[in-house]
């Protein structure tokens, strides 16, 4: 590409700003629109239909006013749920976010792995598959979680959130005995965008060390992938935030880091 690109990133509420955070640093070269559907969160308590309803035509609504190059889906949710749809009503590409089970299952040694989403992504039938396709012989746990991904969001806009709470969530990705470290559970897969926003807390509160698979930097990849090399000429460009609910977002500071440094218009 000659000019920057733009990219579109997408997510229910702010837990897709960790898949911009890594794809910003893979791609400085690009405009970003981050799209907060704020006026639907959380998408875990709308039914499927709805949410098909809702996203596909927003979707075109923002491919033809952004003109995006390309476009994150970067919910577990939409992706699981919607990307099919958008891919078929729509010529940009999509780049989407699920639920990283295959390589979560090839790194476990204790073979033991839990996969920590909303109630709506664990539940899913396109969870199920992967589960089916990539478990690889691991004893696989399904944790769907109803408050981490707002407790999340609650965080970020600076409001404080108790480890009680957190914890609540938390404790049932942790199978086995807390003493015998070759059996229990090892690794856990994050399948909601906004659980790394927490990620330090859950380290904390985990009742042992596992490891915490993130898909951000396999989705920045891919992203990179796709629009190919990095045009060396193009100086940083700028990025847009925008909530559907039309709210200004007050989180310039908090936000900033997330869009590699540039101010938000």
């Amino acid at each position: 590409m000659t000019n920057s690109p733009t990219i579109l990133v997408f997510d229910s509420g702010l837990g897709g700003l960790t898949v911009l955070r890594e794809v910003v640093a893979a791609r400085p070269d690009a405009h970003y629109v981050y799209v907060a559907d704020d006026a639907f969160f959380p998408y875990g308590h709308h039914g499927e239909n709805e949410i098909i309803a809702r996203v596909v035509p927003l979707m075109g609504e923002l491919i033809g006013t952004h003109d995006p190059d390309l476009v994150v889906i970067a919910c577990n949710t939409a992706s699981t749920l919607v990307l099919s749809h958008l891919r078929a009503a729509y010529s940009v590409p999509f780049v989407g976010t699920v639920p990283a089970i295959k390589p979560a299952c090839a790194r476990s040694k204790t073979r033991r792995v839990s996969v920590l989403g909303t109630k709506g992504t664990v539940k899913r039938e396109y969870t199920k598959a992967l589960i089916r396709d990539f478990a690889q012989g691991c004893e696989v746990t399904l944790v769907g979680s109803p408050e981490l991904a707002s407790l999340a969001e609650r965080e970020l806009s600076g409001h404080p959130i108790s480890d009680g709470d957190i914890l609540a969530e938390l404790i049932p990705c942790f199978v086995g005995d807390a003493g015998d470290a070759t059996s229990r559970t090892d690794t856990v897969v994050l399948a909601c965008t906004h659980y790394p926003l927490l990620l330090g807390r859950l380290e904390q509160l985990a009742p042992w060390p596992v490891d915490w698979i993130d898909p951000a930097p396999a989705i920045a990849r891919r992203v990179s992938d796709l629009l190919g090399p990095l045009n060396g000429n193009i100086v940083q460009s700028g990025a847009e935030m925008i909530f559907t609910s039309n709210r200004a977002h007050g989180l310039g500071a908090t936000l900033t880091p997330f869009f590699g440094g540039r101010a938000l218009v």
